[in-house]
């Protein structure tokens, strides 16, 4: 095993442990895309093959077809607990990206992740995010509080300091915890292509094109890129200086979008 990725893996199984024994009902974001895939399969090892941690999808109900049929398949082939988080409130009333694009990832991404953690009574959730992925990201911590409303006070963050990690959180707060946050997109498909992890095969280019980032279908454009193979998408990430989330519309709607939408709660 490469020395980096044996280093990434052990402080994110421990990280994936300690959030385990401390927190009394966890669960773990899932979206079937490449990051939380690797923190499932993370999650797996942590814990001999199975992980006891039920897997949380904010269904959309905008979702690229072939996501879905790569998480079901998954679901049985691993014998996954799966929950399955949705709005469905707001999608009778109307709700889709052209009511604008924050207001329908608040709708229907946060405001499903709200209304899921408190059906099932969840006091932590983990998020396969990167410090890398996205500048508002770059500002969190490992072990990440917020309010009941599910509000980050992104400026009020205390230090982690040689992985010296806050695991105690005022009753009521909702806890995010990120195992990945020190790896890079090129170390995510780096593991993926050591552990033949299997990822749904949008990534893959076609008609040279394929995706770099999901999310849903009205909101998420393929890159240009001949990379059919993890070899070849590791390389071709290594000479590109495009952002991992240029083709997300929702980064594109306003300068501090993300930052907007994740102190409101996004994932």
């Amino acid at each position: 095993m490469d020395d980096r990725l044996n280093r990434l893996e052990e402080e994110s199984v421990y990280i994936i442990r300690e959030a385990y024994a401390k927190f009394t009902k966890p669960g773990m974001l899932w979206s079937i895309g490449k990051d939380s895939t690797v923190l499932l399969w993370l999650a797996r090892k942590a814990f001999l093959g199975r992980s006891p941690i039920p897997l949380v999808h904010i269904d959309t109900a905008f979702k690229i077809p072939e996501m879905i049929k790569h998480r079901d398949r998954l679901v049985r082939e691993w014998g996954l607990q799966l929950i399955i988080g949705r709005n469905d409130a707001a999608l009778q009333a109307g709700m889709g990206p052209e009511k604008g694009r924050l207001e329908c990832c608040t709708a229907l991404k946060t405001e499903a992740l709200r209304q899921t953690v408190k059906e099932h009574g969840f006091d932590v959730i983990l998020l396969g995010i990167r410090r890398d992925e996205e500048r508002s990201r770059s500002k969190e911590r490992v072990f990440s509080a917020r309010n009941a409303g599910f509000e980050w006070k992104y400026k009020e963050q205390p230090p982690e300091i040689w992985n010296q990690y806050n695991t105690d959180f005022p009753p009521g707060s909702h806890v995010r915890v990120h195992p990945l946050l020190a790896w890079t997109e090129v170390d995510i498909w780096e593991y993926i292509e050591q552990e033949k992890i299997p990822v749904v095969t949008l990534y893959f280019a076609r008609n040279g094109k394929r995706y770099r980032s999901l999310g849903c279908w009205p909101c998420t454009a393929p890159i240009d890129s001949e990379a059919a193979t993890v070899k070849e998408i590791i390389a071709e990430l290594k000479s590109l200086g495009q952002s991992e989330r240029a083709g997300r519309a929702q980064d594109q709607a306003n300068a501090y979008a993300m930052q907007k939408l994740r102190a409101k709660g996004y994932m």
